[in-house]
């Protein structure tokens, strides 16, 4: 009995989540205008003096389920309202048998609070006496609200099943001049939610099961009405056809059947024909007409030239997606150009591993290559060999100058076949390859060496060695190949920044673009002559969520690559951030890109609340300090990515930072509020805007020149004061001392013992000025014992 009662409530529960999957509410327009409706939403935001009260349902009518819901929406909605004292104020009320103020409107006045009090309220259960609830809120106001010149809005989220009058107490508050929004619940009761709202119901009636359409409807209104401003500039209100549905219990008749009507006698049972009922559950609907903000599609006026696919990101950008050949700026310019100095060697397997087809295919990229980006005007040299058990030069560094002779001479390849002697090849190229180019009087003849291995096939001879062997003699190695290379191409070229892996032959044509940037960033590929000690700051709150944070680590690990990473030029430390901060891994830690890579990638995901003033804090005590391996005279610069939530308690240290000398480069993600990151970082040239996690990887270069132009600034060597134990640092001529008490030791770091006799002085640190006089300086913060050579 037990087992078939267990199987009848999980038949009821699978059938209740499955009734709560299906549209309730639907919008009878393409799926293109349901996106733009969810996009113009997040970009509407409320901001005027306005008392807003939530009223929840939570009666049992309407479940756990429904009412955690109708918190989620009221999160949301908070989302878009400039929650401050000044500005709009919240409050919330919970009703079932009686109501019960879980907060007045003068209880919080940031948003993070209250979105953290919303979440914490517990559903009670109990009747749904909503005619109560509204009395109560015409008996006592707006608790904690302003005075009658403050419009009101009230907020109810019920299933509209109430079990007395709701229709006068709601007419008396809307007379009062509150404005109701009736948001559904569940399967509501669209006859109840009619009565509760104000004045024209469709634009004040929402449905909580689809927060994104519920927000734009709300804001919609708060538009209309002039209540505040919420519009993005160039969107606006439109009509459009919906269908709302609510699901209610039917008797329906079965049928008639015999039943047992008793009897007057010992031996006679007297029958009779009964009728039969069945109860089911169907679906009323109401036409209506729903009033939601969309923007103007950015790739409506056809931005993208040449052929290019315009795919719309967000509501303000767009990305365009371009044909082979062209690209040269975001709108698809006509024409790539190779605008760097280089001696570009091109290295083609023709091995029987790689096959004819592959050969083919290599020759066709190269060719494609030549047309889009090499021209007369181009200011290095290039050429074009081919390799197999042998090197054969197609085309000396330098022996055609256009790019109509370049791919001639690469059609007249043929494939040869033999075994794959990759490490033979890149020996010769690199004794061989570079020695034919000619020198004109307008190009430098000790250009940048930049060999690209286009192969699909394992070397069959020691390749590492070799390669090895030809960045020791500075030239630069880029591989080409399929993903089952990988491995080998990034142990080829030494890093797997200079690995590009195609997955089909257009994917290979689609690399055009991508080649010719690496080939362009040889001479720029980080900030190699600049010293930093540089740490990110990544937001691993609940806000950004386990996959999101997967794409910043990703976004770390990829440009950390971009820097020469050893205690002498760059050290990097890492510090994630939910409710509290945590150091994945300290300046001085990693020294080798490899060992970098590896820890990023096994950065833990926090989870909370973010709190991005604590994690500030945190690094300026935790890491920018001599003993955590901070170096004196330094750059210093932090990097923070945030979601946005949590950036309130962020302002007093991110001041404190720039006053010690640390440059802050904030990177807001997605929909996030601009102004309260400006303030963070100080000014417009420290904030980036990046407009989801997935763009994060096209705009490292812009973010690596960010970072680089902080580090071409003057460091101070006074700050971050590198002295310990409260000792005062004093500068002057390109050194700096540490003046300690109680202390001795360069940086005030070892305790004078008791019955020491010793002479107390101050210790004179010159500030290092190149990478052996660093490793000193770590040596001695390592091993307190050792001296420090310039300490006098």
């Amino acid at each position: 009995m037990s087992l078939l009662m267990c199987l009848t409530y999980a038949c009821i529960f699978l059938f209740s989540q499955a009734l709560v999957s299906w549209s309730i509410q639907e919008l009878h327009i393409s799926q293109e205008t349901i996106e733009k409706i969810s996009a113009a939403g997040q970009l509407m935001n409320c901001s005027a003096p306005v008392d807003v009260l939530f009223l929840f349902d939570g009666s049992y009518s309407i479940g756990k389920g429904s009412f955690e819901r109708s918190k989620y929406l009221a999160i949301k909605l908070c989302d878009a309202l400039d929650i401050n004292p000044g500005k709009v104020r919240v409050g919330a009320i919970q009703f079932s048998n009686t109501p019960h103020l879980e907060f007045p409107l003068d209880a919080y006045f940031t948003k993070q609070e209250i979105k953290d009090k919303l979440r914490k309220i517990v559903f009670k259960g109990g009747r749904t006496e909503t005619g109560l609830a509204l009395k109560y809120i015409l008996r006592k106001g707006f608790s904690g609200g302003r005075n009658s010149s403050i419009p009101q809005i009230l907020i109810i989220l019920t299933d509209g099943r109430s079990q007395g009058n709701v229709a006068l107490p709601a007419k008396q508050l809307k007379e009062r001049g509150i404005a109701v929004f009736a948001v559904g619940v569940s399967f509501p009761r669209w006859e109840e939610l009619q009565a509760l709202a104000s004045e024209p119901a469709e634009w004040h009636i929402l449905f909580a099961e689809d927060a994104d359409d519920a927000s734009n409807g709300l804001y919609t209104t708060f538009t209309e009405s002039a209540i505040c401003s919420a519009a993005f500039p160039g969107c606006g209100a439109e009509s459009h056809s919906c269908e709302r549905k609510t699901l209610e219990r039917v008797k329906e008749f079965v049928g008639n059947y015999f039943c047992w009507k008793g009897s007057k006698s010992n031996n006679a049972v007297r029958t009779s024909l009964c009728p039969f009922y069945n109860w089911r559950n169907t679906f009323i609907k109401y036409p209506s007409r729903c009033y939601r903000t969309t923007c103007p599609d950015p790739c409506g006026s056809h931005p993208c030239q040449n052929g290019g696919t315009c795919i719309q990101q967000g509501l303000e950008g767009y990305h365009c997606v371009c044909p082979v050949g062209f690209g040269g700026d975001a709108n698809c310019a006509p024409k790539l150009s190779l605008e760097c100095s280089v001696d570009l060697l091109f290295l083609v397997d023709s091995s029987s591993s790689t096959t004819l087809e592959g050969f083919l295919r290599y020759k066709a990229f190269l060719k494609r290559f030549l047309q889009a980006v090499w021209s007369r005007e181009s200011p290095g040299n290039v050429g074009v060999a081919q390799y197999s058990n042998d090197v054969k030069m197609a085309v000396g560094i330098g022996g055609h100058q256009d790019a109509l002779s370049l791919v001639k001479a690469v059609d007249s390849m043929q494939f040869s076949g033999g075994s794959t002697l990759t490490g033979k090849a890149l020996r010769y190229v690199t004794q061989h390859g570079f020695k034919s180019g000619p020198v004109f009087a307008d190009t430098p003849d000790d250009l940048p060496r930049v060999v690209v291995l286009l192969t699909d096939s394992n070397a069959q001879d020691s390749v590492a060695e070799a390669a090895k062997y030809s960045r020791g003699q500075d030239v630069f190695l880029i591989g080409i190949g399929s993903e089952s290379l990988k491995a080998e191409l990034d142990n080829i070229t030494g890093n797997p920044k200079w690995t590009l892996i195609y997955s089909s032959p257009q994917d290979l044509f689609n690399k055009i673009p991508e080649l010719q940037r690496k080939i362009c960033s040889i001479n720029s590929q980080g900030c190699p002559s600049q010293s930093m000690d540089l740490v990110f700051a990544l937001d691993s709150s609940a806000s950004v969520g386990r996959n999101n944070f997967v794409h910043l680590k990703t976004f770390v690990s990829s440009l950390s690559l971009q820097f020469d990473i050893n205690r002498d030029v760059t050290q990097v430390g890492l510090v994630v951030f939910g409710k509290r901060p945590h150091t994945t891994f300290g300046l001085d830690t990693h020294v080798t890109s490899s060992d970098l890579h590896e820890a990023i990638s096994q950065a833990p995901f926090v989870g909370g609340s973010a709190s991005v003033g604590s994690s500030l804090l945190h690094i300026y005590d935790d890491l920018m300090t001599v003993q955590k391996g901070a170096r004196p005279g330094v750059k210093k610069i932090v990097v923070v990515v945030t979601s946005g939530a949590g950036v309130e308690d962020a302002v007093v240290p991110a001041q404190q930072l720039r006053n010690n000398d640390v440059s802050l480069l904030v990177i807001g993600m997605e929909q996030v509020q601009v102004s309260s990151l400006l303030r963070i970082a100080g000014s417009h040239n420290n904030l980036l805007r990046i407009p989801s996690y997935e763009e994060l990887k096209n705009n490292e270069e812009l973010i690596l020149e960010r970072i680089c132009d902080e580090a071409k600034k003057p460091a101070n060597l006074c700050k971050p004061n590198p002295c310990m134990n409260d000792g005062v640092c004093v500068s002057g001529n390109g050194s700096y001392w540490c003046r300690c008490q109680g202390w001795v030791g360069p940086h005030c770091e070892n305790r004078i013992q008791r019955g020491d006799t010793s002479q107390m002085h101050p210790a004179m640190v010159r500030a290092p000025q190149n990478r052996r006089s660093w490793r000193q300086l770590y040596r001695s913060r390592k091993h307190s014992k050792r001296q420090i050579p310039e300490t006098h």
